[in-house]
């Protein structure tokens, strides 16, 4: 009964390493990627080379200038103007001023994010950053063109990054993924070394810890796919589509690749553990025992007549 017990004990201990082993890669990578804003920049700054992107950028661009040049002329602006305005933004999307309103964008929306989700103070409210920089630019790169670009206002005008809602319910979520970027790789390894030592058959449990390994990455890399079409298909207006799905590729590179390691880690450990015992172990063969040499007769001895 008490080997059984370890049985069915050391099974459960692995069971449990396979399935906190792509959880803990997965609150690792959103704490020590996407949460910080250095790595967060220099994942999405080459995608301001990015076609998708830069004409998602150039047409969002576009549409808020010819508005606000319509306020400056009072007066609606007729196709031409605004046809005008759209190349001008594609214009400037290739030029290296776009190139630094990008990063200054995503370096201020990261960090104002970032600073709401870790302060408590900020609960009920929205997240709003202010984007007049970005505007300014691109006023400047129109004024070279056409004069009277630089009549357009520089509004300091609050963007909603996130409703008072949403910030909430992703600062709950942020202090979950912060205990579990801790826990969760430790409590993973410490399942996998018990579930180990207490099998009777512990190179069978080395096998199996390491097939869960590598099924945990494998379903871990299924759902970066499959977050990937559920994120771009939610996502409204002009950030949907091809640019919204090269920003999230950019994010989610690492994570791929972590999950793929898994996969590898896990098929390594397992093809090891089974080649050990198949081969590395046999037991060797010893000799046949040769059959006792069988003692010579008793020399008879003479005795006199």
């Amino acid at each position: 009964m008490f080997p059984r017990l370890k049985g069915a004990l050391s099974a459960v201990l692995i069971v449990l390493t396979g399935l906190l082993a792509p959880c803990a890669t997965l609150a690792g990578w959103a704490m020590h990627g996407p949460a910080d804003t250095g790595r967060y920049v220099a994942t999405v700054a080459p995608l301001a080379d990015d076609p998708d992107v830069r004409d998602a950028a150039a047409d969002t661009l576009g549409s808020g200038f010819a508005g606000i040049v319509g306020e400056v002329t009072a007066g609606p602006v007729n196709g031409t103007v605004r046809l005008f305005v759209r190349d001008a933004a594609r214009s400037f999307t290739r030029t290296e001023a776009f190139h630094e309103g990008w990063d200054a964008a995503n370096r201020t929306v990261h960090a104002t994010v970032l600073r709401a989700l870790r302060d408590d103070a900020t609960a009920g409210r929205p997240v709003t950053v202010d984007l007049a920089p970005v505007t300014e630019r691109v006023r400047d790169r129109l004024a070279e063109e056409v004069p009277f670009a630089r009549r357009i206002p520089v509004r300091h005008t609050a963007v909603t990054v996130l409703t008072a809602h949403q910030a909430d319910r992703l600062r709950e979520g942020y202090r979950v993924l912060d205990v579990a970027a801790f826990w969760l790789p430790l409590a993973a390894v410490v399942f996998a070394v018990a579930g180990i030592a207490v099998a009777a058959r512990r190179r069978r449990a080395v096998t199996a810890a390491g097939i869960g390994t590598a099924l945990g990455g494998a379903l871990l890399a299924l759902a970066v796919v499959v977050g990937r079409r559920l994120t771009v298909a939610e996502l409204p207006g002009p950030v949907d589509g091809p640019a919204a799905g090269a920003v999230y590729d950019a994010l989610t590179e690492t994570l791929r690749t972590a999950a793929w390691l898994l996969v590898g880690l896990g098929l390594t450990v397992a093809l090891a553990s089974w080649l050990t015992g198949r081969y590395g172990l046999l037991p060797r063969r010893r000799p046949p025992a040769q059959p006792a040499a069988e003692p010579p007769p008793p020399r008879r001895t003479r005795t006199g007549p």
